[in-house]
């Protein structure tokens, strides 16, 4: 793995590649989530066809089905699902934090129940770079707790140190050389915290670092001052990649403080809510008032749904569940988002960041939707 740093802008912004074992990422990049080796209703050649160069798919998913040795007999991730582009994984420990709750916890791992068939199941570092190994991505991420918002200040110390401690086990177990190795920073909205993490991290030593355990719930206040506190304990020639965030506006305001990748559920489940993402601001295509409308979604847009159908007909589409607007209306939103990166590529390099931050005016509130 290597990143290249090719324009940097005023406030630490940069832009550049990032060289994977299967394919080079123009950054700052986003990934769409494939959870279980798809994004939802797309297709990964479809996906590819509209710019999207890498996707983030989940270790304990695949672990449950179909079964990550299944995966790797097969070739591993990128043979499974014929995607030509980057693949990461994530080490499952948000799903074992959700299904299993504090309680689940302790030092050795994650004790819980599949939400499929009810076994029990212990996800430990060790189980979880077993699996990424099998699943061939090309950037594995080691198991963290990600902490609940709010959390008190005593545990989520305790709960940093743990997320160290796993990172070191992830670490000694991890042996693909074609495969890069992320550790995570969290630390909750504790700026000291966050700090404390950050050096921890990055004294154990990773190929790159993920900041984890924000767009929980927190203000974007907090949110940014969690991010101001850990980069500067991260290395500047090391890829940087703030987990599950987020709309237009974070994205933008991560990315000035110097952030490679991103990762978000959100524009294909807006989709499939019926929110789209223009850039005159956000559409609900549900609304009545698109039931006889003409014209596309965006005019400014060059995606399939837009190229092709107008806002009745996705409204129809929409309104009776049918699942090609499940396909073009999650493209139309992927395909903003690859857009919205390729400008803010464009903008680091031109230094001219303000005034794509105008241009997303529409996008001031956090919330998409």
């Amino acid at each position: 793995m290597r990143l290249t740093i090719e324009h940097r802008a005023a406030g630490g912004a940069r832009a550049g590649t990032l060289e994977l074992a299967h394919a080079t990422v123009s950054t700052p990049a986003f990934m769409p989530c494939a959870s279980h080796a798809v994004v939802r209703a797309c297709p990964p050649h479809v996906v590819a066809g509209i710019g999207i160069e890498v996707m983030i798919c989940n270790a304990y998913h695949l672990w449950q089905r179909p079964g990550a040795d299944i995966i790797g007999a097969m070739g591993g991730l990128h043979e499974y699902m014929s995607w030509p582009g980057a693949l990461m994984t994530d080490s499952g420990g948000f799903q074992a934090f959700s299904i299993g709750g504090n309680s689940g916890i302790s030092e050795e791992g994650f004790a819980f129940r599949s939400h499929l068939s009810g076994e029990m199941l212990h996800l430990t570092p060790e189980v979880s770079i077993r699996i990424q190994d099998q699943l061939g991505s090309d950037v594995a991420m080691v198991l963290d707790e990600c902490v609940a918002y709010p959390s008190e200040r005593e545990y989520v110390a305790d709960s940093l140190g743990r997320t160290a401690r796993w990172a070191m086990r992830c670490k000694q177990a991890h042996g693909r050389e074609d495969q890069a190795l992320f550790g995570i920073v969290q630390g909750g909205v504790y700026t000291e915290l966050r700090a404390r993490s950050a050096q921890m991290t990055v004294d154990i030593g990773f190929d790159g670092y993920a900041i984890g355990g924000l767009s929980v719930g927190e203000s974007r206040q907090e949110m940014l001052g969690a991010l101001d506190a850990a980069l500067p304990h991260l290395p500047a020639d090391a890829p940087r990649y703030v987990m599950g965030v987020g709309t237009p506006m974070d994205i933008l305001e991560c990315a000035r403080r110097g952030v490679d990748v991103f990762d978000c559920v959100l524009p294909t489940r807006n989709a499939r809510h019926g929110g789209l993402m223009t850039w005159q601001g956000p559409l609900n295509i549900g609304r009545r008032q698109f039931a006889t409308d003409e014209r596309p979604l965006d005019p400014d847009c060059s995606c399939p749904a837009c190229r092709q159908y107008s806002r009745a007909y996705l409204h129809h589409l929409h309104r009776t569940e049918e699942a090609a607007g499940w396909e073009l209306l999650s493209l139309h939103n992927l395909h903003f988002y690859a857009e919205l990166m390729a400008r803010l590529r464009a903008a680091i390099a031109g230094d001219c960041i303000a005034q794509l931050a105008e241009q997303l005016s529409p996008w001031t509130q956090r919330d998409s939707e």
